[in-house]
């Protein structure tokens, strides 16, 4: 028999032998769902925080825009090919305890801000350490995780960005009002260090991989992924997704407390839980249901998750104009159902797309995309449409703005199912190829 590349059972042959199973297992995917989260919080943090930070160094919304989005995504997305690169190639656990007691100190000296500048410098650091996480963590569950388990395992680490996103806002929320955003930093960055070293101890030893002479180099092989249709279109849609995403998490804390008068607390809490909940359904629903489609051979593996935008953009639309503020939050969970459910079904369809040994460098590219443009211009996109609105008196200004959550999210939706076509041809190509 031979074996197509997308074969789950040349995959599974490709790895025996350095998977882990029973206790091992569910301690690694503990430790990489605390790093997974613990970066969320470290992320999320300014987002619930801006209205205190805005007031105490007399930001404008389009500083906050700039601060939460192009500060940190120009270099979360630039440094994460290189430090992808160090995971493929080398100790992907080195690279992960690394990054995350980089990311952790600068979010502690976030605390010492004293300004725009002073800030956004450490923004970059944090987006310094962040970088090398998914890419890490992904190189972790390839080199780790048998194959038949391999989208709960994904599930399971991206169940950290919802948790860690609620953890961020909810707790945010309250040692803001308790403590103040500077001491909320300095505890936040303190995390880090418990973390890093079980992660290190979880993990294992990480040998590097064995490599032909002849094999491509990192370069060339991203090259290469970039070149085939199916893999583009993935990367346009996670594009879309960034688009989405990052406004979303950056000013609707913002809307509900001016919109609707909720307080910092009553908005870190009300964005938190309902990101926890739905986040956790879509990481779990979205890994389970990848392993399933994935065995039952299917080849459509991103149509799901292009539906579930869909119905993400109509709501949130809704949830923009509704003169409820309980009704707006609820209409606000189909979206934050649909960014967790993306993860699983995205990056594994990466992995299949990439193959073996590239699953750092996969993920990395679909990083950037999706960290890269949205983030760094999607708040500043909103935070400018905000002020220009504030500044000739209209109502409702920043839910005006945020109108490019439901537009993007549409769009991310349509790539998704038009990304699904190009995945399915190519697997019937690579299964026509390569024989039954």
């Amino acid at each position: 028999m031979t074996l197509s590349p997308f074969s789950s059972d040349g995959d599974a042959r490709a790895v025996e032998g350095g998977t882990f199973a029973g206790g091992r297992l569910i301690a690694l995917l503990f430790g990489l769902f605390l790093v997974n989260a613990l970066s969320q919080v470290d992320r999320i943090l300014p987002f619930i925080l801006a209205e205190s930070i805005r007031r105490d160094l007399n930001l404008s919304d389009t500083q906050i825009g700039l601060v939460t989005g192009l500060a940190f995504a120009v270099c979360y997305a630039l440094l994460s090919l290189p430090l992808a690169r160090a995971a493929d190639r080398g100790s992907p656990r080195g690279v992960l305890v690394g990054c995350i007691g980089l990311w952790s100190a600068m979010t502690a000296l976030g605390g010492l801000a004293t300004g725009f500048l002073t800030l956004a410098l450490t923004r970059f650091g944090v987006a310094f350490g962040e970088a090398g996480a998914i890419p890490a963590g992904h190189a972790l569950i390839a080199r780790k995780v048998p194959i038949k388990r391999r989208g709960l395992a994904l599930g399971v680490f991206s169940m950290g960005i919802p948790l860690g996103t609620m953890a961020g806002f909810v707790l945010g929320g309250v040692l803001d009002q308790a403590i103040g955003w500077r001491w909320t930093f300095f505890a936040a960055g303190g995390l880090g260090l418990g973390v890093a070293l079980l992660t290190f101890v979880v993990a294992g030893p990480t040998p590097r991989l064995s490599r032909r002479a002849t094999d491509p180099t990192f370069l060339r092989s991203a090259g290469k992924l970039l070149r085939g249709s199916a893999f583009r279109g993935l990367v346009l849609a996670a594009l879309l997704m960034g688009f989405a995403a990052a406004p979303f998490y950056a000013f609707m804390p913002s809307f509900l407390i001016r919109t609707h008068g909720f307080s910092s607390g009553e908005a870190g809490l009300t964005i938190g839980l309902l990101q926890g909940l739905m986040g956790v359904a879509g990481a779990i629903l979205g890994g389970r249901g990848f392993d399933r489609t994935v065995r039952a051979g299917s080849r459509r593996l991103l149509s799901y998750p292009g539906l579930v935008f869909l119905i993400g953009a109509a709501t949130t639309a809704v949830a923009l104009n509704v003169p409820q503020g309980w009704l707006a939050a609820a209409l606000l969970s189909p979206a934050m159902f649909g960014f967790s459910y993306m993860l699983p079904w995205g990056f594994g369809a990466a992995h299949l797309l990439a193959g073996r040994g590239k699953e750092a460098l996969a993920s990395s590219l679909v990083v950037i995309a999706t960290g890269l443009f949205g983030p760094a211009l999607g708040p500043v996109l909103v935070g400018v449409v905000s002020d220009l609105a504030a500044g000739v008196g209209r109502p409702n200004g920043l839910g005006l703005a945020l109108l490019l959550v439901p537009i993007t999210s549409l769009l991310t939706g349509w790539a998704l199912i038009r990304a699904d076509r190009r995945l399915a041809a190519a697997r019937a190509e690579a299964d026509a190829a390569f024989g039954p």
